[in-house]
């Protein structure tokens, strides 16, 4: 995608880049888009780089991107949701989620309080973008229903390898050996 200036439409939540930090972008202001990737969006915020998740492009006037689920019929968290919200997160610079990218450990449920757990690791343990990928995550998981808070722990062991891709990833990044 080529860099393109727009006008958010609605106040518009974003994180800072790297450290994630939550802001809102005004209502009527200009960003410049600098990169589209995995259904989010990095713009140039007063001379910030921000991260907007993709369920919220509408409020820069971009097609929105959709995470839904049916109507739970139960107050149980489903752990396949929380799976497939995860399946929507994106590397910031490799088009491949994280899940086929084999950076997500382990998921656990708690269903008596609510919380999903969730240990994570990145394919670099100085990867600058570590604040926003965990902000991505919470912010995905979120939107499971039921689901009340989310942690994410940052593990490094063992210290991810590509062999963690899955085959389709490695396929689709060149890196089929």
């Amino acid at each position: 995608m080529e860099r393109r200036m727009v006008v958010a439409q609605a106040d518009c939540p974003a994180r800072r880049v790297p450290d994630g930090t939550p802001l809102t972008i005004p209502r009527d202001t200009f960003v410049t888009i600098t990169q589209a990737l995995g259904g989010n969006y990095t713009v140039t915020y007063n001379g910030q780089m921000v991260r907007v998740d993709g369920t919220d492009a509408a409020n820069l006037g971009l097609e929105a991107e959709t995470l839904s689920f049916p109507a739970p019929d139960s107050d149980e968290i489903q752990e396949e949701q929380v799976w497939t919200a995860l399946k929507t997160v994106f590397d910031p610079e490799i088009p491949v989620d994280l899940v086929n990218l084999g950076l997500i450990y382990k998921v656990e449920v708690d269903q008596s309080s609510k919380i999903v757990s969730i240990d994570m690791t990145l394919t670099a343990p100085a990867c600058g973008m570590g604040p926003v990928l965990v902000g991505d995550v919470e912010y995905r998981v979120r939107r499971v229903p039921n689901v009340k808070s989310v942690r994410v722990n940052l593990v490094f062991d063992p210290p991810w390898q590509r062999d963690m891709m899955s085959e389709e990833a490695q396929l689709e990044t060149g890196m089929f050996f």
